[in-house]
């Protein structure tokens, strides 16, 4: 196998505002920035399902937006897909992005005012290809994910676990390289959760990269390699 993701020595450190005390000090100064990822080297093949683990504050969902190109690193070296990304402009990130990956997040983030179909239909606008194909694909996938007969509805008329179906689909659309999660089962119960990773399988089993943030251990492990962070480093790398 090739790797989707080289990551070598990647850090993050954000900065932080300076507040006045005792009436000293000046807006805008700032303090030493806080480190978040302090070096992380990882190579992850295509075709993998890995679980990025770890507790709040240890850098997994900072790693996955560096990951998914929705945050740039402080230093180190990215390749995505052979791609050094440090090489590559916004609009070019974007476009890869865009056509190489696929997010599920733990809110959804639907369209409260746009249908099922609409919300899936998105991410396709941006593709240049015409819109009924689009619509086509976005109708077949969420037929795939059991919503064929909530097409047309808001997302206030849908269960969690159907909001996240329908995130899914839309995630596909694209038929993207990798898909990339985070806490995609932070807001479901235990049954819901179970369904949700069930369609998490589906998906990976036709070849796509899964790398999925949770701080469920039991959640991390239905992927086949688990990646614990701690304070910004790797501290395990298992493979099942």
């Amino acid at each position: 196998m090739s790797s989707a993701i080289q990551l070598t020595d990647i850090t993050k450190t954000f900065s932080q505002q300076a507040e006045k005390k005792n009436g000293k000090g000046k807006n805008g100064d700032t303090t030493p920035g806080i480190e978040v990822l302090k070096g992380i080297t990882v190579d992850i093949e295509q075709g993998e399902f890995v679980a990025l683990q770890g507790t709040s504050g240890s850098g997994k969902s900072t790693l996955l937006h560096i990951i998914g190109l929705l945050d740039r690193p402080t230093a180190g070296i990215y390749n995505l897909l052979g791609h050094n990304t440090a090489t590559l402009d916004d609009d070019h990130q974007s476009d890869l992005r865009n056509l190489s990956l696929g997010f599920v997040f733990q809110s959804f983030y639907l369209i409260p005012y746009a249908t099922a179909l609409e919300n899936v239909i998105l991410p396709g606008l941006y593709s240049g290809k015409p819109r009924a194909e689009i619509q086509a694909r976005a109708e077949f996938l969420l037929e795939q994910v059991g919503l064929a007969d909530r097409m047309d509805f808001n997302p206030s008329r849908l269960s969690g676990g159907q909001q996240q179906r329908v995130a899914m689909a839309r995630a596909m659309l694209n038929e993207p390289d990798i898909v990339l999660a985070d806490e995609p089962t932070g807001q479901l119960d235990s049954g819901t959760s179970t369904e949700i990773m069930k369609l998490f399988h589906t998906v990976h089993e036709t070849g796509r990269t899964i790398i999925l943030v949770t701080h469920d251990a039991e959640v991390a492990k239905e992927a086949g390699r688990v990646i614990k962070l701690h304070d910004g480093v790797i501290v395990e790398d298992i493979r099942s």
